[in-house]
């Protein structure tokens, strides 16, 4: 059983998240894409590349934490690659300013 939708044909493309330990105090969460025929490939492929990418960079380690998201069809322009739903008692601005607008965060 590949986990994809029924009539979804195989390979499919998924977006990946993984977390990296970068600095003392610093994380990153990095979503690369891969075409493959369940999450668990998927994952498998992302975690490989994740601990090439960290090997590759000072200082900088895997945290052995991969999130898959089946995309489905093939990306393109605007395409959703990753997605994540977290359930929270916070209010709008109070869940924002916890997890993602924090003020320590490096945006490019």
């Amino acid at each position: 059983m590949s986990g994809l939708p029924e009539g979804q044909q195989v390979p499919a493309w998924f977006g990946v998240r993984c977390f990296f330990k970068v600095a003392t105090n610093s994380y990153e969460e990095r979503i690369t894409i891969w075409r493959a025929d369940s999450h668990d490939d998927a994952i498998a492929l992302a975690e490989a590349d994740a601990h090439e990418y960290a090997e590759t960079l000072d200082g900088v380690s895997y945290l052995d934490l991969a999130q898959s998201y089946l995309i489905g069809d093939t990306p393109e322009q605007g395409s959703e690659v990753f997605s994540l739903i977290r359930d929270s008692e916070l209010d709008e601005d109070e869940y924002l300013d916890t997890f993602f607008n924090t003020g320590t965060e490096r945006q490019m």
